[in-house]
């Protein structure tokens, strides 16, 4: 149950939710230029955009993709996995956020919050001593978001002219 009365339901993703994915990236894509960010995803929708398909499609078949529903109604994705190979690996068994992605429109409801708890979970049931995630670097709130979480900065890196933070959340 959620403070405003709404049920929140966490449930596996399939291939299924792709359309569902795809949704939620392009309303995030509008929603970051709208605020003047574009440099966090671009400013075409990623429907639209091949490369963005083809992420989306790895994200889906990775078996990590799980969906949060408020009162039925797909609000959110997580997707835990393994490190992406742009990101330096740590001496301890991770568990990887590979895309935590929440509605606009359900803002303030602490859906993000609620899908790290189910990330923290599922890191804890694997046995995995650190949960890993990065985000965009050019966004303090969002930076300063994973840090109420409960996660630390743990270092930069580039990829494409992305740059992107890296945080570590020990779980031992």
């Amino acid at each position: 149950m959620l403070q405003d009365g709404g049920s929140l339901n966490i449930r596996h993703g399939s291939v299924a939710d792709t359309q569902l994915l795809l949704d939620l990236f392009d309303e995030a894509v509008a929603w970051l230029v709208e605020r003047g960010q574009p440099d966090q995803w671009g400013e075409r929708p990623w429907s639209s955009r091949p490369e963005t398909l083809a992420f989306v499609d790895k994200l889906v078949g990775s078996g990590g993709l799980r969906i949060a529903e408020l009162d039925g109604e797909p609000v959110g994705a997580l997707v835990v996995g393994e490190r992406p190979g742009h990101v330096p690996p740590v001496d301890l068994p991770e568990l990887y956020v590979n895309l935590l992605l929440t509605s606009r429109r359900h803002a303030g409801k602490q859906l993000g919050a609620r899908l790290v708890d189910v990330a923290i979970d599922e890191a804890r049931a694997a046995d995995r001593d650190v949960l890993r995630v990065d985000c965009w670097a050019g966004a303090p709130t969002l930076i300063a978001w994973y840090q109420r979480q409960g996660f630390t900065p743990a270092g930069t890196f580039e990829l494409n002219g992305w740059k992107g933070q890296i945080f570590n959340m020990s779980l031992t």
